[in-house]
């Protein structure tokens, strides 16, 4: 297995494959190719024998010197529980502290139990919302009218 950075040519391989990735839910549209194009030295690619197994598309934040940020991350369903994501964080948070950044911020919806859990578990904590649910720090309206949002940050050693 290869990690490598983004290209902007990816986006016509990756693109097709996030809906059949995430069972038929449409979600290429949150991962439009201007990703592809301006933020490549921050993004990854994993590969096997060629093939694209997973993501992760991450930037540099404009407006907070000392903060990136995880946009999405994908897995192959063939590929998942393999640490695939866990490599490409770590590759990321290595990426991003040579930028002279030690913040890592992400989104992800309350009921998305697995993302929560895995960002638990890579060492993530919880910014505190405006409500709690089930001991989920929520911030309502995040992402829009009726789209609770849970929001994460690491502290890069």
């Amino acid at each position: 297995m290869n990690i490598r950075s983004l290209q902007s040519s990816d986006y016509y391989t990756l693109s097709p494959l996030i809906n059949d990735w995430w069972g038929g839910r449409n979600m290429s549209d949150k991962l439009p190719k201007l990703f592809f194009d301006h933020f490549t030295n921050t993004s990854l690619i994993m590969e096997k024998d060629g093939e694209i197994i997973g993501f992760l598309v991450g930037f540099l934040s404009q407006s907070n010197s000392n903060e990136a940020f995880i946009h999405f991350v994908g897995v192959h369903p063939d590929y998942r529980k393999q640490n695939i994501a866990k490599r490409l964080f770590d590759v990321f948070f290595h990426v991003v502290k040579q930028y002279h950044r030690n913040i890592v911020k992400c989104v992800t919806s309350p009921i998305n139990e697995v993302s929560i859990a895995f960002h638990t578990n890579m060492g993530f904590r919880m910014e505190k919302g405006d409500k709690t649910v089930d001991a989920i720090s929520i911030h309502s309206n995040y992402g829009g009218e009726n789209q609770d949002r849970v929001l994460f940050y690491k502290i890069l050693p």
